[in-house]
Parts: C-alpha cells; structure tokens; sequence
C-alpha cells in the first residue's frame, strides 16, 4: 500500500515572531482599556446624571397648583431664598414649595423620625429607634395638637404642606434627591407620601428630645448611686457655683428654692433604668448628642455699650453636625404689609416647618438657647402582671399595639404599656422587661418594675401657634405674649427691638412638683411624687432693660438661688457665660464684628486653671519638652495650635487614669466626656490631693501629683505617636476634626460617604469654650456638636447684620450651595443677611417666579 503524506504536518502554520503576540497583547490590552474608560465614563456620566437630576430650578418661571398669585423666590449668591407674596396663603404655600426643592429628602426623613417609621427606610437596625419614639407617642401627641392651634396657624400649615405636594406631584426618585437613588438599593419601590400639616407639628418632639437633658442626668444619677457612697456621687455632680459666675437675670425675691430628696428606692432599679437609659439613648444617632454640653450662645447689648447707640443680638446654637445643617435660612416678607398680609421676617427655619424660628421681623429680634429645664421625671413602677401598683391600688395597665414595618423583613409588633405617669420606656428593649425583680429594696417583695416617663413635651400644647406669633410681634408686650404660647422645648429667648428695648424671657412649661428635684428618679406607687401643675407664665423669669445694659445666656443657671420656684439643679457650667460677659464688659463700645469676635473667643477656662498645677509637676525628658509648650500660653485654641494640642491630650489621658476605669469598669455606665461638669469635678478635686480619685490601680499610681505627672507623659507618648516627634509641629486642629455626615445614609460604603459627608477639617475652639465644639473625651477628639449656626442682628441697619450656616441652603449633594458656607463656617466668617426688599434685590443672583398653574 502506497504511502500517504503527512497532510496533518503540511497544514501547520510556522511559528509567529514573538513580537507580533506582544503586539496582539497590547492590542488586546488597550482594547480592554478603552472597554474600561468607556464604561467608567458612562457610570460617570449616569451617576453625574443622578445626582443633577435633583437639582431644582431656580430662575426663570414655574407654574405651581394651589396659587392665588404670583410669588416671587430670590436668592443670594449662598443660595437663601427671600420669598415675596401678596398674601400668607401664597407666602407659606411656597416656602413648603421652596423647602421642598432643597431639602426634601431631609423633611421625609424628619417625618419618619417623629413617626418613628425610620424603619420603613432602612431596615431592622432602626427598629429600637422606632419603638422607642412609638412608645413615647410623639406622632399621637402631634395629631392632638394640631386640632388645639388657632384656625389661622392651621392655614398655614395646610398651604405649607400643599407647597410640598406641588413639588411632590413633579418630582420623584432621583428627581427629589440623589438619595432616592441609594435608597432605591435598600427598599426598592419606596415612593413619599403626601406631606401632611401633622408631619411639620411633630418636628418639636423631635427637638424638645435633643435638647433634654433631664433622662440622662438622672438615670446616670442613679446608676451610680446604686454602686457608690452618695459623697461620691455628690462631688460627680457638683452644686452650680454662684459665687463665680453671674446669673443671667436679676434676683427675684429673697424666698429660697424648694428642696425635695427624689432618691427613694432607686438601687434595686439599675437594671431597669439602664434599659431606659438604652431605648432613650438610642435616638441619639439620628438626632445627633443629647443633653450635657448641647446648648447655645445667645447675648444682647443694649444701645448704651454699642458704637450705634442701638442694640445687638447675637445667638450661635450648639447641636450635633449634619449634613445638610439642621437649619435653613430664609426671608418670608409681604410685598405691602398690612392687616391682610402682616409677615416680614427672616432668619433660621426648619425644613419641614413653616415660619421662622430664630431671626427677626421689622420691629423685634430674639435669640434661644436651651434652658434644659428638669421638665422629664423617670418613674420607677411596681408592675404585677397587667396591672400597676397606685395608693395601695391595682390599677389597669393602659395597653396599645404597635406595628412596625421592616424594609427587607416581617413587621414587628410591639406592645405600649402604660401607667398614668405615661409610657414604660423600660419595655422598649426585651432583654430588661422584668428588670428589678430580684427585689432588693428591703421592704419591696419581688416582682415585675418598670421605668415609666412622663414629660411635658408629651402634653400637647400649642407651641407652632407662638412661632407665627413671635414672627408678628411689635414690641416687648406681644413679643411676650407670643412666647407664653411656647411649651416645649423651653427656652431662654433673648430679645432685641428697633425702639432699642433689650429683654430675656424663659417660656415654656415647667412643672411644680409635691416631692423632688428632678435629679433622681422617683417611685410611681404614690401620689406624693406627682406634678401638682406647671408654673405660671407670669412667675418664670423675665426682664426688660436691665442696668448694667446686656443679657447673657449659655446654659448657664438663669437666676440665683432667691428665685422662689425649682426650674432645674442641673444648669450647665458657667464658663462660657462668664467668659461672655466678662469680654462684653471688656470691648468698649462695640459693633456687630465685636460680637462676631466674641462668638469666636477659644479661651479655655479648664487649662487656666489646671496648667499651673501641670507646671509645678516634675517630669523628664521628652514630656518635659511636650510641657514647656504651657509655658507663657494664653489658654486659646485656635486650630494651628501647639500647645492646645498637648493640653487636652492631656486632659483626656488624665481623666482616663482618674475616672473611666472607675465609673465604666463593673459600675453603672457613666460618659466621662470632659465637657464643662468634668472641668467642676477636677477643679474640686485639685484641692484634695489623697482623694481616692486620684489613685489608679492599674498603673499604681498614689496621689494628685502621680496622676498628673502620669496624664502628662501618656499624651506626650499618644502625640509623639499620631503627631510626631517634633512638640512645636503639634496642631490642635490636626487632633480636633470635624467632619460633616449626612445623618442617614453617610455611614454608608464608602462611595456613598463621599457622595454625601464632605471631609474633616481641623477646627478651633472646644466644649465650655465660647466657640465650643464639643468632643468626647472618653472616645475621641473628634468633633461631635458645633455652633450650629451664627448670627448678629444689628438694629442700626437691619440690612448690615450677619449670618453663617453650618453647610449652606441646599441638601443635593454637589450643589453649589450644598456646602459653599461650610469654608466660612470654619474660619470664623459670615455672610451679608440683607432684609429690606433693596438690599434683597441687589444681593439676588437668581429670580424665580412662581405663577398659578
């Protein structure tokens, strides 16, 4: 048989040269890149799409369903809008609409907040947030109030909320904010529902919570109580020092303040009260910290310490930082003020409220800081079974069902219980329901006990009815009388007039009790402990023109102790008060940079008066390098600081050594976080130098001076660490940084955070500073609140006053205007507030007209 070829052999194609594989390769490669960069652009493209896609318009002309007349919207080169219309109706029917356009997404989520249905949003982790305000009831009470307004303030709530729905019935998804479109991951199909009158009413709950203290102060009171001796606890909390520091108004009477002992029982409640003190603290991280240290600045002089010879307001509130700012500035004027249309005013609002809050009108200004009254009372119940124990009588538990929807899971259903103080906070979180039944109160049996709240924020009140009233007052009398309308949050108002009247006024509902201080919880088992009503409006205090020509308030006590009647034992230390004042008395005459210069004073009144025990410490080598930076130091923290720096890394290794092992290891838990009532506490402390807090265990360390000398040498260790070797290279701001989260979704993945947050910057200042931006010590030096705002009202010329926002009008993420303020938030800047309609018109940058549809 012939052979055949090797045709297999034949058909094999010689080998390539290696270089036309490379040239493949790269080929393939490039081909892969440009695959890549196409794809890339095209996200970026859609994503840059989204996130535009919400900005709203601003110029030219929209047609808007619901108007009578067309409105004018203006706004400045920040973006603040000052609004014109021939009618209220018109004028808060837009503000709705305009509030909508920036901030939407911010009012849904403040909505679902109050109706505790945060859930709904975002899933099961929110669930104790939501039983927690479900429990309290916030939402309910709202609905109440709302049918007690007057017809007028009713109004305008329904044109706000039909102003909202406008917006709404053109707008959707990504279209209302780029949120929508992350949300969209996490609970596909959400759609908003329609803003209701209700949904702005129940914003106050929210903001008589942040700014209530009294929760905190007594179950951290009483947790500690029931582990230490009661002069311990004693010099934790120390008694308010008049002798140092001024009041904020003149002594009322020579009467004395009640006493009341409020501490009966507590020990066999730690339990149960660390329960509430979880389902209250909860809240906290949608709401921003709570209670201790959150306060505000608000001062006024009259027209005898100005250059002008008219009086200056200025007012910088301290709450958590968000993105966008809690506040939302605005103008709200008639374009002819009369009887038929009486509204000219401008200042801070709330998105999702109508009207201003803080600002004024063409006769008055007014200011608040938080009074943090004791207005809560926590009441330890003796509960058996479905029934409570009340004189000696069983009484029926008031119950109701809850349902809480799940995003992504099944609805939880929760049980609120009731007794007539008001809800058990206790049962919010399930591992405690049972809390206190070991029954170690001698004469107590053991059994069921409960933490019930009762709290004047849960008494419906007519609160939004004084925010249209302050906004229409003329003088001292209606100013007055709109403030007496105003329950809760109670606050300290400063007030200002165009005829040169300065005044300070406390409103608000605060009860008189049989027994008790609010500083303790007390037993609910009898009537002795009740409320026997709230004090008059016309007994709280109050002042009009006082001698000495100014106001001054920050969280400091507002009377001394002739005052006859019981507002709280916890007033906030008064460092920043005293530093106020004393700078006031200081500046000669002054002028609104004047007052703009004191909201910036960084003066620490701690290190004045603990850096001369630091100095008189031995210590060695490099510590003593870090110390010498204390030498010849003013005590200021400005952010490029040193010595700052070294201070309160030393502040905060001290109270590690003295305090934190002691009250969080095995003992009640107690936030050690170096604010002003630590600054009191050490300041005691200096003067006994065997105390037993100044012995720590752990590092066998005896006496003040071993403890300190210790503090000093683990924050020059902790900063040669995260600063360097080099002391002089320390900054303070490298230390104390603030960054701005968007409070839901900017704890998110991290393309998500940097959609929304915008990046740490070193800032001054510190808690119990005048520029106070708070940091807790126990944690970090982080900044967790801030002056929140700043503004001066200048009565010489209302068109030359001044404001700052924290972030800026906007809350669309890469809008101009979503964080253009934040820069001279930082360094200490304002911007113009114009107010008469031509310093409006020559600060507009945009004109929009809204026109009937």
């Amino acid at each position: 048989m012939a052979s055949t070829p090797d045709t297999a052999a034949e058909t094999v194609p010689p080998a390539r040269p290696r270089s036309t594989w490379l040239r493949r390769l790269r080929i393939t490669a490039w081909c892969l890149v440009v695959v890549l960069v196409v794809v890339a652009s095209a996200a970026g493209l859609f994503v840059t799409w989204t996130v535009r896609n919400s900005f709203p318009t601003t110029d030219g002309e929209l047609a808007v369903p619901g108007l009578r007349a067309p409105v004018e919207v203006l706004r400045d080169q920040y973006g603040v809008p000052q609004v014109y219309a021939d009618n209220p109706h018109d004028l808060f029917l837009a503000q709705g609409y305009t509030h909508a356009q920036d901030r939407f997404w911010e009012m849904d989520v403040r909505r679902h907040i109050t109706a505790g249905r945060l859930s709904e949003l975002f899933g099961a982790d929110q669930v104790t947030v939501d039983a927690t305000v479900r429990t309290m009831g916030w939402r309910r009470v709202a609905e109440q109030e709302y049918g007690m307004l007057s017809a007028s303030t009713r109004e305008h709530l329904q044109a706000y909320a039909d102003g909202v729905n406008a917006y709404l019935a053109e707008h959707s998804g990504s279209e209302l904010s780029v949120e929508y479109a992350v949300l969209g991951v996490i609970t596909p199909g959400y759609v908003p529902e329609q803003w209701t009158p209700v949904d702005s009413v129940a914003w106050l709950k929210a903001m008589a919570w942040d700014l209530s203290g009294t929760v905190t102060y007594q179950t951290r009171r009483a947790m500690l109580s029931a582990s230490l001796p009661a002069d311990t606890v004693a010099r934790l909390f120390p008694e308010y020092d008049y002798s140092r520091w001024e009041p904020s108004v003149p002594a009322a009477s020579d009467a004395t303040v009640p006493q009341g002992a409020g501490r009966a029982e507590k020990a066999a409640f730690t339990a149960a009260l660390d329960n509430a003190a979880d389902a209250a603290s909860s809240l906290d991280g949608v709401l921003g910290p709570r209670g201790q240290g959150i306060g505000s600045n608000a001062w006024v002089v009259s027209g005898k310490l100005t250059k002008s010879g008219k009086p200056l307001l200025a007012n910088d509130p301290h709450l958590g930082p968000a993105m966008p700012s809690i506040w939302y500035q605005m103008g709200l004027h008639c374009r002819s003020v009369g009887q038929e249309c009486p509204f000219d005013v401008s200042g801070f609002t709330f998105s999702g409220m109508p009207g201003v809050v803080i600002g004024h009108n063409r006769h008055v200004s007014w200011g608040l800081t938080n009074l943090d009254p004791a207005v809560t009372d926590l009441y330890l119940e003796r509960v058996t079974g479905s029934t409570y124990e009340y004189d000696g009588v069983q009484k029926p538990l008031e119950t109701r069902q809850e349902v809480i929807k799940v995003a992504g899971a099944q609805p939880r259903t929760i049980t609120v219980r009731s007794t007539g103080h008001g809800p058990l906070l206790s049962d919010v979180v399930d591992r405690l329901k049972n809390a206190g039944a070991q029954g170690r109160v001698p004469g107590v049996e053991a059994g069921e006990h409960a933490v019930a709240i009762k709290w004047t924020a849960l008494q419906p009140a007519r609160t939004l009815d004084a925010v249209f009233q302050l906004a229409l007052a003329r003088d001292w009398t209606s100013f007055r009388e709109a403030a007496s309308l105003f329950a809760a949050p109670a606050q300290n108002m400063l007030y200002a007039d165009r005829e040169g009247h300065i005044g300070y006024q406390v409103p608000g509902l605060i009860p008189v009790r049989k027994q008790g201080d609010g500083r303790f919880p007390v037993p609910g088992w009898t009537s002795a402990t009740e409320w026997a009503g709230y004090l008059p409006f016309e007994q709280l205090p109050s002042a009009l023109d006082p001698a000495g020509g100014y106001f001054v308030n920050a969280n400091n006590a507002v009377t001394d102790p002739s005052y006859p009647h019981l507002i709280t034992k916890d007033w906030g230390d008064g460092n920043r008060s005293q530093r106020i004042t004393d700078l006031i008395k200081q500046g000669g005459k002054l002028d609104a940079a004047a007052m703009q210069r004191i909201q910036l004073d960084t003066r620490n009144a701690n290190a004045a008066n603990l850096t001369p025990h630091l100095l008189r410490v031995p210590v060695e080598g490099d510590t003593a390098k870090a110390r010498d930076l204390l030498r010849g130091w003013d005590f200021t923290q400005p952010a490029d600081s040193a010595a700052a720096a070294y201070f309160n890394a030393v502040w905060r290794n001290l109270l590690q050594l003295m305090f934190v092992d002691k009250l969080t290891n095995g003992a009640p838990k107690v936030d050690v976080d170096g604010g002003g009532q630590w600054f009191e506490v050490v300041r005691d402390l200096l003067n006994r130098p065997d105390d037993d807090f100044w012995h720590n265990a752990k590092r066998a360390l005896t006496g003040r001076d071993a403890v300190l000398r210790a503090a000093m040498d683990d924050a020059n260790a902790e900063l040669r660490d995260r600063l360097g070797a080099d002391p002089a290279a320390w900054r303070w701001g490298d230390l104390h940084q603030l960054t701005v989260r968007n409070q839901t979704l900017g704890t998110g993945p991290a393309p998500v955070q940097w959609l929304l947050n915008r990046e740490p910057g070193g800032v001054a200042g510190g808690p119990a500073t005048v520029n106070a931006t708070g940091w807790n010590a126990k944690k970090t030096y982080q900044v967790n609140w801030v002056p929140s705002m700043r503004m001066v009202v200048d009565w010489a010329d209302l068109d030359a006053s001044r404001w700052v926002n924290l972030t800026g009008a906007s809350g669309h993420a890469f809008d101009d205007h979503y964080d253009d303020q934040l820069p001279l938030w930082q360094r200490g800047e304002t911007t113009a507030w114009p107010f008469s309609r031509d310093a409006v018109t020559a600060a507009a940058r945009q004109h929009l007209t809204l026109k009937p549809a």
